[in-house]
């Protein structure tokens, strides 16, 4: 049939109406509008009328989810609203808690048995899949981005043009100038399911879980990659104008969260059905353990339930911290457990003296993330657990970071297995431990312990404290042990006589130490304070307390005398200055300041200080840049996708396929074909601690999206 140019255009607007209505039902209702057959039949001849009039091609053309050539690479965009993670809460007493603290700032009657009317909560599954940011305009999708660090992520609109549950146009009559939407996309399990088949029948590394393939194919650079593995989505935020309103007949302007989900259903958004709206806090508890198990049988991967105010003044008037917002909260559910068998215990002396024991186990899968180590905290806890020697053990990562042992499978016993207790002496200088009854750490009080020592010298000359290069763990042993410095001040005492007849310790690498150490004393007064390594003083209050108090001294009044100035600080509380208290009481403590100003240190804030800051910070941004990372084999301590991140945020690129212009191969363990590949062409192969080393920056967390 042949049109004329006014009836091409309104029949491919015709089509596209009824392709993208069709694409509606069946992927977001799950009610298909008609056959397949017919679907094929009006998508074809939309094809042939665009092939002809390419000018009559729109951005919310069915034929746009095919997508366009593969991208060279991802442009970098800034978010128009910032996508915050969420705190995490890991049983119910800590959801109480954060309930509690909500009721504290809106200033409402805290009861754990009744929500107030005003207060009503939301309910909803946390999706096991990667943040999106979507971003229309007069109702067509123009952007699409990854998460990124929350205030930037990767422009890859044409990526997720093709996954078929996000409308290109929304279906409303008088849709907002701009509109913002948050939502998670995900895997379906069969889909993962017949992935990783495909990837093992050709000879390729499986993925470790469906959100990891998730954030692997939400990065091809080819969109019709992506549309083969076939993404879903669900939409759980929106953010629209303030002045805008909704036409008279359709689902008006939400102004609580059950509103906005409806909200996006309307607008043609795939919404979780599974929501719920408490009115009593036990509905949650009740809501978690359904979900609990029930969640096994759903199409998708969850890993907890996100909580949140209902309201949108009440969230507004709770506000954010620098993070994360007050009014949300993500509760997890366990992490994957695995079993293994005990080979050895040993015992660790930190900085503070505590003796930590450490379970080393035959290297088990967990989440994603080999393991051979957990931490066991501490003589009550291995008693609770009653662990033997050579015990097999269940494993999990709590908070799926740590790995940690949750109990023993004592039905498993070889007879006459011997119990397992902490050592009575300090394992590194033999001094009897102690054990306070106020707390269960176990102690050694040595302070001229080798280990204390040693510990206190490795935080101090840290990335996030001094950033002293050239000075690594063996060095700090060395030096330890042959009394060449007793305390954080005698290293500025070092000469470079003391060095370079040391092992592994030449001329110029003794030089290089030395500058290293004389250029850390211009390091912020903030990253002083963080080294010092006082109790609960992290990089984060660090900042805080130094923008207060601009030096040692001033700090030292302020706990001794005035510690309400501390506590007047946002995020500082009591336990934080009766730590700062006993640690500047302390004779020792007031020798090693005096020690450290004798050698140069300001303790203080200065103009030097000021520009020193600004200097390693622009550093940071640069310290990887021109380094071209790939990425291969499991990771214990970060999954890829935060390695990529962070190597990124330092400048750094990350290819998926090794060839002659990569700089590091980061094998973990299990890697397959890339790194023989890497080994054949002469690239750089690293392991996971040597990429912490390079990394100008390392979290001592991780953030999670809904």
């Amino acid at each position: 049939m042949e049109f004329s140019k006014d009836n091409t255009s309104d029949r491919i607007a015709e089509l596209r109406n009824m392709l993208n209505a069709a694409c509606h039902a069946y992927y977001v209702l799950d009610q298909p509008s008609i056959e397949d057959s017919v679907y094929d039949l009006l998508y074809r001849e939309l094809l042939d009328l665009e092939a002809k009039n390419p000018l009559l091609i729109t951005d919310d053309s069915p034929s746009q989810r095919l997508g366009g050539p593969p991208a060279k690479k991802f442009e970098s965009v800034k978010h128009r609203i910032s996508l915050l993670s969420l705190d995490n809460a890991f049983n119910i007493q800590e959801l109480s808690n954060w309930y509690s603290r909500v009721q504290k700032v809106l200033q409402l009657k805290n009861d754990l048995n009744q929500i107030n009317v005003d207060l009503t909560l939301v309910a909803e599954l946390k999706i096991d899949g990667n943040a999106l940011a979507l971003s229309y305009q007069n109702g067509i999708l123009v952007k699409a981005a990854t998460r990124g660090d929350g205030t930037s992520g990767e422009l890859i609109t044409q990526n997720v043009r093709t996954i078929t549950s996000i409308p290109l146009r929304l279906h409303l009559k008088n849709p907002p100038p701009w509109l913002e939407i948050r939502g998670e996309a995900f895997i379906p399990n069969e889909i993962f399911a017949s992935i990783n088949v495909e990837r093992e029948q050709s000879g390729e590394n499986l993925f470790a879980n469906a959100r990891n393939a998730c954030a692997g194919t939400l990065r091809q650079l080819n969109p019709k990659i992506v549309a083969n593995r076939k993404l879903d989505f669900f939409a759980y935020t929106v953010h629209l104008p303030e002045s805008w309103q909704a036409s008279k007949g359709e689902t008006q302007k939400p102004t609580n969260q059950l509103e906005a989900l409806e909200w996006l259903r309307a607008a043609g958004f795939k919404v979780n059905p599974n929501t719920k709206g408490i009115k009593h806090f036990v509905e949650i508890e009740k809501f978690f353990s359904f979900w609990e198990t029930d969640r096994k049988q759903l199409p998708y991967a969850t890993d907890g339930v996100v909580v949140k105010l209902n309201d949108f003044e009440l969230q507004n008037k709770a506000g954010v911290t620098h993070k994360a917002p007050r009014w949300a909260i993500a509760l997890k559910y366990p992490a994957e457990e695995a079993p293994s068998k005990i080979i050895n215990i040993t015992y660790q002396v930190g900085r503070t003296g505590v003796v930590t024991p450490v379970a080393e186990f035959e290297p088990i899968a967990l989440a994603g993330t080999t393991v051979s180590r957990a931490t066991l905290h501490n003589a009550n806890r291995i008693a609770l657990l009653d662990l033997h020697k050579g015990d097999t053990i269940v494993v999990r990562k709590a908070g799926e970071i740590i790995p940690e042992v949750i109990r023993v499978l004592s039905d498993l016993r070889l007879p006459n297995a011997k119990r397992i207790v902490l050592p009575e002496t300090c394992p590194e200088c033999h001094s009897t431990l102690n054990q306070s009854k106020d707390e269960a750490a176990t102690r050694c009080l040595n302070s001229s312990c080798p280990a204390i020592l040693c510990g206190a010298i490795k935080h101090w000359v840290s990335k996030g404290s001094m950033d002293v290069d050239g000075l690594g763990n063996k060095l700090i042993r060395q030096l330890v042990e042959l009394k060449l410095i007793t305390s954080i001040a005698s290293l500025y005492e070092l000469e470079v006589m003391h060095l370079s007849n040391l092992s592994r310790m030449g001329q110029k690498s003794a030089e290089k130490l030395i500058v290293s150490l004389n250029n850390s004393k211009s390091r912020s007064w903030h990253r002083q304070l963080y080294g010092l390594g006082i109790n609960h003083i992290g990089e984060t209050n660090a900042k805080a307390l130094t923008e207060v108090f601009p030096s040692a001294d001033e700090l030292r009044q302020a706990a001794c005398n005035s510690p309400e100035l501390i506590t007047a600080i946002e995020g500082i509380g009591t336990e934080i200055a009766q730590s700062l208290k006993d640690w500047f009481s302390r004779h020792s403590n007031q020798e090693l300041l005096k020690a450290l100003k004798r050698v140069g240190l300001t303790l203080e804030a200065n103009e030097a200080a000021i520009q020193s800051q600004i200097e390693e910070e622009t550093h940071d941004m640069n310290a990887l840049k021109k380094e071209v990372f790939v990425l291969t084999g499991s990771m214990t301590t970060f999954s890829r996708r935060e390695a990529k991140e962070l190597i990124e945020k330092a400048g750094g690129k990350v290819t998926s396929a090794v060839s002659a212009k990569t700089t590091y191969l980061v094998a973990g363990s299990s890697a397959g074909s890339k790194l023989t590949k890497a080994n054949e062409l002469g690239v750089t192969v690293i392991n996971e601690q040597q990429l912490i080393n390079l990394l100008p920056f390392f979290p001592q967390s991780r953030e999670h999206s809904h």
